[in-house]
């Protein structure tokens, strides 16, 4: 096996084991496995299928990429051995690049290195121009190089396409000074990342539903796009959300209430079993009640994958039953500990596509 047969995924450190757990499950490829805080690489005996490395189809990978080389640097000239490395790897390896981002673990061990890598990119960059291996104006592939320490880089590559857009895999979203809780920024990457085409999904003037709202953090997200949204919690609603005139605060049980008319969003971020949790959301579709939504599904300490597993099993039963089309996504986003955040869409195509955390159909 040789480092250009790896693919190399970034992930929330402490979760390796899950993303083992779903490769396992659904790679149907025979690989051996590394793993350290924050990052895995998977050693292939095959050509990897191009699919393995859209990130979108995974749950607990941030980013999957082309591992192409690991290179041992020195203390004092880290330049010079990885253009020996990039000049080294196949023509078709060499670029030109779009881009280059130098990345590492998102990991207590790794976040020192962000200084470095801010430092060492420009330089990097200028080298990678002069000799024509750098052209941002161009479409193509991007390298990445990602420490896992002073002295180790792996190279690797992405198509823009299919990889995350943001260094490390982790979307940029800002806490707005207005938002009366943290959790609002779960539900602002949810729709970054999860949501093709969220502008026009979320229009303003549409109804939504946010059921465990108090104290308003994913209300304030549908109400700053337009939305009219009835936000359901026994508990109060804090600041700009409990006055909102946008806002119809309802004091009900998440798990018993039901519009009296269907809505276009549906958003939970409930405290409860995730069988329950994917359970009240296929009830949601079945009974015609909504057409997207957005939802947290808070995993078990143990078993996490296996668990996932049988909540989406849940709702594609009763949705496949119902004969719906639909779309099902998932993402361990930043903003995430515990859970994992879902998007389930209905489709107006002719034909269901399968949840786009599938990779390929082996097993």
């Amino acid at each position: 096996m040789t480092p250009a047969t790896a693919v190399l995924f970034y992930c929330r450190s402490g979760f390796e084991n899950d993303l083992y757990q779903e490769w396992q499950a659904r790679s149907g490829l025979q690989a051996r496995w590394e793993s350290a805080a924050g990052y895995a690489l998977a050693f292939l005996q095959e050509e990897p299928e191009p699919t393995l490395l859209h990130t979108d189809s995974w749950i607990f990978a941030r980013q999957a990429l082309r591992g192409m080389a690991l290179v041992e640097l020195g203390e004092r000239d880290r330049l010079s051995p990885i253009l020996d490395a990039i000049a080294a790897l196949p023509a078709h390896w060499r670029g030109p690049w779009s881009a280059v981002w130098l990345e590492h673990p998102d990991s207590d061990e790794g976040k020192p290195l962000s200084g470095f890598c801010h430092r060492f990119t420009p330089l990097l960059e200028q080298a990678l121009r002069e000799r024509g291996m750098l052209d941002p104006t161009r479409d193509g592939p991007r390298l990445h190089l990602f420490f896992t320490g002073l002295n180790r880089v792996w190279l690797a590559c992405s198509d823009p396409a299919h990889a995350s857009p943001w260094p490390l895999g982790i979307a940029r979203v800002r806490m707005p000074a207005e938002a009366p809780s943290r959790s609002t920024l779960k539900l602002s990457e949810a729709l970054m990342t999860l949501v093709p085409d969220a502008h026009d999904c979320l229009k303003p003037g549409m109804v939504g539903v946010d059921l465990g709202a108090a104290p308003g953090g994913w209300t304030f997200q549908l109400v700053t796009r337009g939305l009219k949204v009835f936000a359901i919690d026994n508990g109060p609603l804090k600041g700009t959300m409990a006055l909102h005139p946008y806002v119809k605060h309802l004091r009900e049980d998440g798990f018993r209430y039901r519009p009296r008319h269907p809505v276009d969003w549906l958003v939970c971020d409930m405290v409860e079993q995730p069988a329950r949790v994917a359970k009240l959301i296929a009830d949601w579709f079945v009974r015609g009640d909504t057409r997207h939504a957005v939802f947290n599904l808070k995993l078990p300490m143990k078993k996490r994958w296996p668990e996932i597993e049988r909540c989406f099993a849940l709702i594609e039963s009763a949705l496949d039953e119902a004969g719906l089309r639909y779309t099902l996504a998932a993402k361990q986003l930043y903003h995430d500990r515990e859970e994992i955040t879902c998007y389930l869409a209905l489709r107006r195509s002719a034909e269901r596509t399968r949840r786009r955390r599938q990779v390929p159909d082996r097993v």
